[in-house]
């Protein structure tokens, strides 16, 4: 069953799970969604809101957490 991503946060909505949450039950095709429904993370209205490709290359990108908790390690001060 096809996925849909909201853009600027990320959030997927699985039509195979709902949003119960919000009183959308599971099955729920994205395009049955009310006008009204709004991501359930950041509030962003349907409009933005795309199809998710899977397995494509379009995925979203791997995140090198590495280097990301490398750069975040406290450093010792120099004197001087």
């Amino acid at each position: 069953m096809q996925k849909y991503e909201c853009v600027p946060c990320g959030y997927v909505y699985d039509p195979a799970e709902g949003d119960p949450d919000h009183g959308i039950d599971p099955g729920t095709p994205f395009e049955d969604l009310p006008d009204d429904w709004v991501c359930p993370w950041c509030g962003a209205n349907k409009g933005v809101i795309q199809a998710k490709s899977l397995g494509s290359s379009e995925a979203r990108p791997q995140v090198d957490v590495e280097r990301i908790i490398g750069g975040l390690q406290t450093r010792p001060k120099t004197t001087g």
